[in-house]
């Protein structure tokens, strides 16, 4: 039980060492098109992404006991419905934060980097780009929760490594060559919605197995 219980967080593990191995290939690239700046820029990005991202992260975490306790008990018309709920809360809020984002990049980069005009033009024009990653970060951040909380780990794995690592490695070093500096915060953009198309995949592939469809 022990075993089972370590491999199915085993998504969360995956989460937290792309997130460093990432965030360094991240800065290796942004010192390379947009030296101190751009480091300085992407380091805003990620706090307010921490913030924003907590709402899904929060609620995954929040709904996972009850999704596991209706697949365990065999409720499954509770496991459709909460399904089909979580889908439309993710959906509301991920709207409401990429407008957020776009609305409030300005302001957000006054107060991180509004002591310098070059850098803060830069930040919120990163801003514009990477808040359009809140409409697609929910779905795989609940989609991974959710496998983790049906008992299938691997799933919830693969969703997450190749969410924050393999898309976003990919993105970051092969974008940058065509856009440049945008290519790098259109890579964090393309690495989300690629998660979203293989969250879809799974939870359709899935779906004879644990009748939440």
């Amino acid at each position: 039980m022990l075993v089972k219980a370590c491999t199915n967080g085993a998504s969360e593990l995956m989460s937290s060492i792309s997130m460093s191995i990432v965030s360094m290939l991240y800065n290796v690239q942004l010192m390379k098109y947009a030296g101190e700046d751009g480091v300085a820029a992407y380091g805003v990005l990620m706090y307010v992404s921490m913030i924003f991202q907590a709402v899904f992260i929060g609620y995954s975490v929040g709904t996972a006991p009850v999704v596991g306790y209706h697949y365990g008990a065999h409720n499954q018309d509770e496991l459709k419905s909460l399904l089909r709920k979580s889908a439309c809360v993710i959906g509301v809020f991920s709207i409401l934060m990429c407008l957020a984002g776009e609305f409030l990049g300005m302001p957000f980069s006054v107060l991180f980097v509004g002591y310098d005009q070059r850098l803060l033009e830069m930040t919120a024009h990163a801003f514009g780009i990477f808040s359009l990653s809140f409409l697609f970060s929910g779905i795989a951040i609940f989609g991974s929760g959710f496998f983790t909380a049906l008992g299938d780990g691997l799933t919830s794995a693969l969703i997450s490594f190749l969410r924050t690592l393999v898309f976003q490695i990919a993105a970051v070093l092969i974008f940058p060559v065509f856009w440049e500096l945008d290519g790098i915060w259109f890579s964090i953009v393309f690495a989300e919605l690629m998660a979203v198309a293989v969250t879809g995949l799974f939870l359709l592939g899935k779906k004879k197995k644990y009748h939440y469809i």
